[in-house]
């Protein structure tokens, strides 16, 4: 498959690694930084949507998505585990959850333009899903940060799979992009009720926030992991 993602807020907040421990799926080991777990909230929007070998159609490629993660490794193979990912096409969070095995809820997500500042909005309407909303604004700050091997903002970011399960079974999808182009950001975060479907408390400190702009990337099948 391919995506395109624009206008992406990684919004990261400290996390105790027991309280996430609990909630990844034990096939995964929880990875940390100096012994921090992290979780991020990624409010941003797709366009290109589409499998490799057919055209993207306008009216189902292009939608808002909002990610809730955190960072796991397999086999020494650094990922990010999804707790939840909301889009604003029905039809394409159909298809996720049907053959990508991720818990893709659909939501009412408006994402929009006023110079560089980026107005954000995402209320859950998924049929039985728990409530789960996120109202922002954000844009970037300074110019594109030269970030060092080891840096925190490259092991939060420069991740090439994604890990899943379905049925007792863990999943591998790998991806393949340039390596992230990120700014510095400043986000007024008006509503954010994500993690509460997971019990999860985000503590009383500013996130840590940075932008990019776009980045295009490919995906492969799910593979199946050994037990």
């Amino acid at each position: 498959m391919r995506q395109t993602w624009h206008d992406l807020l990684f919004a990261h907040w400290p996390i105790a690694a027991n309280v996430l421990r609990e909630l990844v799926p034990p096939a995964f080991q929880l990875d940390t930084y100096d012994g921090q777990a992290w979780i991020g909230v990624i409010p941003f929007r797709m366009s290109d949507v589409s499998l490799r070998w057919m055209p993207a159609l306008p009216w189902i490629s292009a939608f808002p998505e909002l990610n809730v993660r955190t960072y796991v490794t397999v086999e020494d193979k650094p990922g990010v585990y999804f707790f939840s990912l909301d889009a604003g096409k029905r039809l394409a969070v159909a298809v996720a959850r049907r053959f990508f095995f991720l818990p893709y809820f659909h939501a009412r997500m408006i994402s929009r333009h006023e110079g560089d500042t980026i107005y954000y909005s995402s209320k859950r309407i998924h049929p039985g899903a728990p409530y789960a909303a996120f109202q922002a604004r954000y844009r970037p700050t300074g110019a594109v940060l030269n970030t060092n091997p080891g840096s925190l903002e490259r092991w939060l970011t420069e991740r090439y799979c994604l890990y899943t399960t379905s049925r007792g079974r863990a999943y591998r999808l790998e991806i393949q992009h340039a390596p992230w182009q990120l700014q510095p950001a400043e986000a007024e975060i008006e509503i954010n009720t994500m993690t509460a479907p997971h019990s999860i408390r985000l503590p009383d400190t500013p996130p840590l926030l940075h932008f990019s702009q776009q980045l295009k990337m490919v995906g492969w099948p799910l593979e199946q992991l050994q037990r």
